[in-house]
C-alpha cells in the first residue's frame, strides 16, 4: 500500500495583513530559509501560496528562486482582494477591514485572479496551478474563475470548522463555515463545493480532525443548528462553548501544540487518509510576526516541535507539493464518484 502524503502549505504574505494595519509588511520572506532548510532535511516539499506583496519582495522572489531552481517545493497563488488590482472599493478603507473574496464582484475577481497569477508567472518563470483563497473564502463563483485560469489544485476548505462574527464583511456577518464540507480530497462540483462532482478542480481540504465529545462542544453543536433568530440569541453561549472546546483540531503547530500534532498525524495514519495537510502563515516564522512568535524561545519552540513532528513522520508518509499531489490522485484514476466525501 502507498504511504499518505505528507503536505505543508504556507500562506506566504506580508505580516500586518490581519492585524487591522493598512500597511503590509516583508521582512518575514528572511525567516523561510531556516524554516525550509528544516523541511528538506525530512524530504518534505512546501507549497508557498504567494500574494501580491510577497511576489514583488526581493528577498522572496530570490528565496523562491532558489527553491524552484533546485526542485524543492511550490510556488502557488494567495489572493488578498483588497491588494490586489483592478482594486474595487466595497467600502471606505478595504484593506483595514480585510473583506472576504465572496462580496466582490465576479468581474473584479476575475481581472485580480489574472493579474496576480500573470504577475507571479512573469516573477517565477512556471505556470500557476495551485491556490488557497485568502481568508479561507471560497464559494462556487471562485471555483469556475480559478479553473478558468488553468489553476488545478486548490486547499482553501477547512473541514469541521467555521468562523463565527470573524467578518468584516458589509454583506454577511461571520466568515466561511465549511462544517459540512469533505475532509478527503473530491474533485469540486462547481454548482455545490461543499460536494464532490465532476470537474477538474481538485479540493485538498486542510486537515482538521474532530475534537473530542463534550458537553459544550454538544452544546455549541446543538444551539448552531437553531434558527437564525434563535441561533443569533444564543451566540454568547456557543461562542464560549467553542472557545474552551473548538470544532476541530488543526494540523496547525503553534510552538504548544506537539503533541496534539502528534495524535493528528496517527489518527490520519489509523483513518488511512491519503494525506495530511499542515499549514503555518510566514508571519509565524518571524520574530515579532505573530502572537506566538514574540520571542527567540518562541521561534525556537515552534521550530523544534516541527522537527519533533516531522521525524515522527519520516518513513511513513511522502513528502509532495500540492500540484504534484494532484498528478498522483490523476495517476490513480480516481473517478469522481469515488472521491473520499468522509
Amino acid at each position: 500500500m502507498n504511504k499518505p502524503c505528507f503536505l505543508i502549505t504556507i500562506d506566504t504574505e506580508g505580516n500586518n495583513g490581519r492585524a487591522g494595519s493598512r500597511l503590509a509588511t516583508t521582512k518575514d520572506a528572511r525567516y523561510l530559509e531556516r524554516f525550509h532548510d528544516l523541511c528538506e532535511s525530512y524530504g518534505l516539499r512546501p507549497t508557498y501560496l504567494t500574494n501580491r506583496e510577497m511576489a514583488e519582495c526581493p528577498v522572496f522572489k530570490g528565496f523562491a528562486g532558489w527553491v524552484l531552481a533546485r526542485g524543492v517545493g511550490e510556488i502557488g497563488m494567495h489572493l488578498h482582494a483588497w491588494d490586489t488590482p483592478p482594486i474595487a472599493h466595497i467600502t471606505d478603507d478595504d484593506r483595514r477591514c480585510r473583506l472576504y473574496l465572496s462580496v466582490y464582484p465576479e468581474r473584479v475577481l476575475r481581472e485580480e485572479i489574472r493579474t496576480l497569477t500573470g504577475i507571479l508567472e512573469d516573477t517565477f518563470g512556471v505556470k500557476m496551478l495551485s491556490h488557497r483563497a485568502g481568508r479561507w473564502d471560497f464559494d462556487e463563483r471562485y471555483a469556475s474563475l480559478l479553473l478558468e485560469a488553468g489553476y488545478c489544485v486548490d486547499c482553501s476548505v477547512e473541514p469541521r470548522w467555521y468562523w463565527p462574527g470573524n467578518g468584516s464583511s458589509p454583506a454577511r456577518r461571520g466568515g466561511p463555515d465549511d462544517g459540512t464540507y469533505p475532509a478527503e480530497a473530491y474533485w469540486v462540483d462547481l454548482q455545490d463545493i461543499s460536494r464532490a462532482g465532476d470537474s477538474p478542480l481538485l479540493e485538498v481540504p486542510m486537515t482538521i480532525l474532530p475534537n473530542r465529545r463534550t458537553a459544550l462542544r454538544s452544546l455549541s453543536d446543538t444551539l448552531r443548528q437553531l434558527p437564525g433568530p434563535l441561533q443569533a440569541l444564543t451566540e454568547p453561549v456557543w461562542r464560549v462553548c467553542d472557545w474552551v472546546t473548538p470544532p476541530g483540531r488543526w494540523l496547525h503547530p503553534n510552538g504548544n501544540n506537539g503533541v496534539e500534532l502528534l495524535e493528528i498525524v496517527e489518527q490520519v495514519l489509523a483513518a488511512g487518509l491519503s494525506y495530511a495537510e499542515i499549514t503555518l502563515h510566514t508571519s509565524e516564522l518571524e520574530l515579532g510576526g505573530s502572537r506566538t512568535s514574540q520571542s527567540v524561545a518562541g521561534i525556537e519552540r515552534l521550530l523544534d516541535g516541527l522537527a519533533v513532528l516531522f521525524s515522527a513522520i519520516r518513513g511513513r508518509f511522502r513528502g509532495v507539493t500540492l500540484t504534484e499531489f494532484h498528478a498522483e490522485i490523476m495517476s490513480r484514476k480516481i473517478e469522481p464518484s469515488e472521491s473520499p466525501s468522509g
